[in-house]
C-alpha cells in the first residue's frame, strides 16, 4: 500500500474539491492520506491532524516558520517521519518548496530542486525543468536538472535513453546567454543523450524528451504554453457553436475534438514533481479540480512504484563520483 499525504487545505477551490480528488485516487494499492484541521469531513480517509493554513499570498519562507503547524508544513513532515511515502499539495508554491527544503531535506549532492512538468507534445508527453523552483541557475545545475529529467522520462513516461535539449534563442550551439553558452558545453561533455539547443516554438511539437532550462525561463514557457492551450480550445468551442453549420461540423469532430482536448488538459498529469529532495513531492496547480487532485495522487503513488527518488540518488551519486578529480596515481 503506497501512502500519500494530501495537503486538504490552502487550495483555490477548497478542502471539498481535494477531498473528493483524494477520494477518487484511493484504490487497493495507494492510500491517500488527509492532511487538515480536525472536523474535516474526509469522506472515510484517513486524517492526520493539522490545525493552521499557509495562504497562496503568504510569503513562503516566512509562512513556513512561523506555522509549523500548517496542514502543508505537517505533510511534507509526515514523508519525512516515514508517515507517507509521499506528499500532494495544491497550495502556496514557494511554501510547498521551502517546506519541502526543510523537511525532506536535498539528495546529496543535489545544490537545487527542480519542478518537472510532463508537456503534452504531439509526438508524445516530453518533460520540462526546471519550471519554477529556481529563478536563478548555474550552468552545473542545469546539468543536474538533465539528470533528474532523464530519470523521469525513463520512470514515468518510460522512454529509453530519453533524448535531452537546452531550450535557448536558436539551435546553433553559439546562440543564447551565458548561461546556455555554458550549460550546451557541459552537457555536451556529459555521458547523456544530448542533442543540442531547441526553439520554444517546437515544445509542443515533441522538440525532445527532456527539455532543460532556469526556473524562471521555464515558468514563463510554462504558463504561455498553458494560456495558449487554453485560449485555443475556447476559441475553437464558441466557433463551433457560432452557426448551426459549426454544430453540426461539432458533433462529427466530437470524438477527435475529445481525445484532443483530454490530451491537452493539464488536468490529465495531476501535478508536477519537485525533484531532488529525499522524498518524493508532487505539486499541483492552486486551481486543481477534483480530477487533477486525483491524478496528482496517482503521479504521487507511480514515483513511489518506481523509486524515483533512489533512482536519482544513483544517478546524481554516479555523476558526482564522475566529476571528481582522481587520486590514483599516474603511472610514469
Amino acid at each position: 500500500m503506497i501512502r500519500v499525504a494530501v495537503d486538504a487545505m490552502g487550495a483555490d477551490r477548497g478542502p471539498e474539491e481535494i477531498v473528493a480528488g483524494a477520494l477518487a485516487a484511493a484504490s487497493e494499492t495507494v492510500e491517500p492520506i488527509l492532511v487538515g484541521p480536525t472536523g474535516l469531513e474526509t469522506k472515510g480517509l484517513s486524517l492526520l491532524e493539522a490545525a493552521d493554513v499557509v495562504a497562496m499570498d503568504e510569503k513562503p519562507a516566512e509562512a513556513v516558520r512561523s506555522k509549523p503547524n500548517s496542514s502543508l508544513v505537517v505533510a511534507c513532515r509526515a514523508v519525512a517521519e516515514g508517515k507517507a511515502d509521499a506528499v500532494v499539495s495544491a497550495g502556496n508554491t514557494g511554501a510547498m518548496l521551502a517546506a519541502c527544503l526543510l523537511e525532506l531535506r536535498r539528495i546529496a549532492g543535489v545544490r537545487r530542486p527542480a519542478i518537472a512538468v510532463t508537456i503534452p507534445a504531439r509526438r508524445g508527453p516530453s518533460v520540462l525543468l526546471d519550471s519554477g523552483a529556481n529563478a536563478d541557475a548555474r550552468p552545473e545545475d542545469l546539468v543536474q536538472f538533465a539528470h533528474m529529467g532523464a530519470v523521469f522520462a525513463e520512470e514515468i513516461l518510460d522512454v529509453r535513453d530519453p533524448k535531452i535539449r537546452l531550450l535557448s534563442i536558436g539551435e546553433e550551439e553559439e546562440k543564447g546567454n551565458q548561461l546556455t553558452l555554458e550549460a550546451h558545453e557541459l552537457l555536451q561533455a556529459s555521458d547523456l543523450n544530448f542533442a543540442g539547443n531547441t526553439e520554444g516554438r517546437d515544445l509542443l511539437a515533441g522538440a525532445a524528451d527532456v527539455i532543460v532550462t532556469d526556473g524562471f525561463t521555464g515558468n514563463v514557457v510554462l504558463k504561455l504554453l498553458e494560456g495558449t492551450i487554453k485560449n485555443l480550445l475556447e476559441a475553437f468551442r464558441e466557433e463551433i457553436t457560432a452557426s448551426l453549420r459549426g454544430k453540426i461540423g461539432g458533433l462529427l469532430i466530437r470524438p477527435g475534438a475529445r481525445r484532443l482536448r483530454e490530451r491537452l488538459d493539464p488536468d490529465t498529469y495531476g501535478g508536477a514533481y519537485l525533484l531532488g529532495l529525499r522524498g518524493l513531492a508532487v505539486i499541483a496547480h492552486g486551481n486543481s479540480s477534483q480530477r487533477a487532485i486525483a491524478n496528482a495522487v496517482r503521479l504521487a503513488a507511480r514515483g513511489v512504484e518506481h523509486d524515483v527518488v533512489g533512482r536519482l540518488a544513483q544517478r546524481i551519486d554516479a555523476t558526482v563520483l564522475a566529476s571528481r578529480p582522481s587520486t590514483t596515481p599516474t603511472p610514469t
